[in-house]
Order: C-alpha cells, then sequence, then structure tokens
C-alpha cells in the first residue's frame, strides 16, 4: 500500500467518522398531525417552526411531522404527554373539562385579531396560568387561538336573534357549547374535519368556525348566512407541546434555543398565520356567504345572553385561586398592547 494511498484511506475514515457522529447526535422530534398539511396550523405555524428548529440547533435537532396522525384529534395531548408521539397541537376544547383556565381566551368579544389575542394569552399563560399546572406532563411550547369566530346556518335567517332558536349547530368544545345554549340553540360537538359531514348530511343546521375554515373545509357550498360580532362571538384555545422526558433529554443549550422560538415568538408566528387566512377565507366567500354584523341592539342581546359563560370561567378560577377579574384585565390589556403595535 502506497503512502498516497494510506493518506486517502485515512482522511476516508475521519471523513465517515465525523458524519457517524453528526448523525449520532442528531435528535428527530416525531409530530403527531391531525390537520391536512395544507392548513394554516400546518403549513403557517408548524413547518416554519421546524425550520427554525433546524435552524437554531444548527441541525443537532430535526422535527419530522408525521404524514399520519397517531391519533383521532382529542387524544393529541395524552399522545405527546405520554410518549407516543414528541410534539403535538390540539384543541383544549376537545376533551371537556379537563382544560378549564384557558377558557378564558375562549370568551367573547375578546380581540379582533388572532395575533392580538395569541400574543395576550401566551402572557398571561406564562405569567399566571402555568402555575395551575393544567398541563401536567407535556412541556408547553406555545398556547394560541384562531381569528374572531362567527355563526354560520345552512338556510336560516341570522337577524333577529330569535330567529336562531331550535338551531341546531356544530361546536368545538366547551365555551361553544355554552355560547349556542345561551343563544337558545342546540350544541353538536364534533371536531372540525367532520365538519363538512354533519352540515351535508343534514345533522347540523349551522357551526360555528372563523372565516379561515369555511372556505379550507369546502363549507362556503352548503352555508348562506354568516353572524359576525366585533372582537368575536368566540375564540377557540389551542395548545402545542412537547413530551416532558423527550424535551428534557435534549442539551441545554438545544432546550434553550427552542424556547426563545417558542413562547410568545410560537404564538405570534400563529396568530400572524391565522389573520393571514382569515383574510384569504373572507376573500373566498365573497358572493357565497352573506355576513351580517350584529346591530347594536343585537350586541348587548348576546352580551347578556353570554353573562353566565363570564361567571362559569370566574367560578373555575376562584376553585385554582385565581383572581379572575385581575387575569381578565391583564389579558384585555395585553390585547390592547399587541393591537397597537400595528
Amino acid at each position: 500500500m502506497n503512502r498516497k494511498f494510506k493518506i486517502f484511506a485515512a482522511a476516508t475514515i475521519a471523513a465517515l467518522s465525523v458524519s457517524a457522529s453528526a448523525m449520532a447526535q442528531e435528535t428527530v422530534l416525531r409530530m403527531s398531525s391531525w390537520l391536512p398539511p395544507a392548513h394554516p396550523i400546518v403549513k403557517g405555524m408548524m413547518v416554519p417552526w421546524a425550520a427554525k428548529v433546524k435552524e437554531v440547533t444548527e441541525g443537532r435537532v430535526s422535527v419530522q411531522i408525521l404524514d399520519a396522525p397517531l391519533g383521532p384529534p382529542p387524544a393529541h395531548f395524552d399522545l405527546a404527554a405520554n410518549g407516543i408521539a414528541d410534539l403535538t397541537y390540539g384543541v383544549h376544547g376537545y376533551t371537556p373539562g379537563r382544560f378549564k383556565l384557558t377558557q378564558i381566551a375562549e370568551l367573547p368579544f375578546l380581540a379582533k385579531d388572532a395575533t392580538s389575542l395569541s400574543v395576550a394569552y401566551w402572557r398571561l399563560y406564562e405569567s399566571t396560568l402555568a402555575k395551575a399546572n393544567e398541563h401536567r406532563g407535556a412541556k408547553v411550547l406555545g398556547v394560541f387561538t384562531h381569528g374572531p369566530g362567527l355563526l354560520y346556518t345552512t338556510d336560516r335567517a341570522v337577524s333577529p336573534l330569535s330567529e336562531l332558536k331550535g338551531a341546531k349547530i356544530r361546536v368545538a368544545g366547551s365555551i361553544t357549547n355554552q355560547l349556542v345554549q345561551a343563544m337558545n340553540m342546540v350544541a353538536i360537538q364534533a371536531p372540525a374535519p367532520q365538519s363538512y359531514e354533519i352540515l351535508s348530511g343534514g345533522i347540523a343546521d349551522g357551526i360555528v368556525f372563523p372565516t379561515e375554515s369555511i372556505p379550507f373545509f369546502k363549507l362556503d357550498g352548503l352555508l348562506s348566512n354568516g353572524l359576525r360580532v366585533d372582537g368575536g362571538l368566540y375564540n377557540v384555545s389551542f395548545f402545542f407541546i412537547a413530551n416532558n422526558a423527550k424535551f428534557s433529554s435534549l442539551s441545554e443549550a438545544d432546550q434553550k434555543a427552542i424556547e426563545a422560538i417558542s413562547g410568545e415568538a410560537f404564538s405570534r408566528l400563529a396568530g400572524a398565520a391565522w389573520d393571514a387566512a382569515d383574510a384569504w377565507g373572507l376573500e373566498q366567500m365573497q358572493g357565497k356567504v352573506t355576513i351580517h354584523d350584529a346591530t347594536a341592539e343585537e350586541r348587548a342581546q348576546l352580551e347578556e345572553a353570554t353573562r353566565p359563560m363570564f361567571d362559569g370561567v370566574a367560578k373555575s378560577y376562584g376553585e385554582k385561586g385565581i383572581d379572575f377579574e385581575v387575569a381578565m384585565d391583564m389579558l384585555q390589556k395585553e390585547v390592547a398592547a399587541v393591537a397597537s403595535e400595528k
């Protein structure tokens, strides 16, 4: 074996060793995703966040968004908490009674857009709600909401509000359930992906959704009318979590790097993605769904009807030793602060 070949062989072995070492050090976080790849939660939030994870950890950590979910939407908190998936996102309200403090962000009339409320919500969560440990078993990477929710119907008029009495409405969780009942309607709870089936089959007369979701789930051909209220009739609260043990297994440097792009930064990313999607949704509905803006009288009726919802959340806060009025005041002030940035 001549000298040149020996040098080449040694260099090749060294390069392979470095490559193998780098591969051994890379950690892949598997994310279970129950929404289609084109949905704003996936396309506008999770995909950009995953890219940032790889960037800020210099390739030591990457995220794999699985092609198929590892369970139904309501199971996604436990999928991560129990280590079946490393990362998941989901709707707090899909497991009624489990998350009570998060309902504060779902109440009516809170914000004009998803960004303001999502960032404000994270600030409240981090300062106050996290102490109650409702997300035990998981590392919370973000909380956020969709844009202001509306009520849509297939055929029924939405004004005056008395026209809605007895209508069957698909809802997402506890707060929307209460909202629909407060408006003298009947609630039918089901995950968002089932919405087309429920409406097209005549099981429900309408739905509560943000504007983005109507064209995304192809409901604009089934719905005729929408009721919009300044600040939203409701919002839906979402979690974004990691398995505790998996996250803790990362190096301290990588944990800190991922935390820096999560929390408020992620909530801002999520809100902006949803606001853009809502603008698209409203544009797509033009000429298909007639949106009625609640009159001052109708707004007053809705405020009166939904007062028990606020009282119910306040009671849950009291049971956890948290002053609801203080929490709500902070949330509203933070919403205003974020909105003023625009």
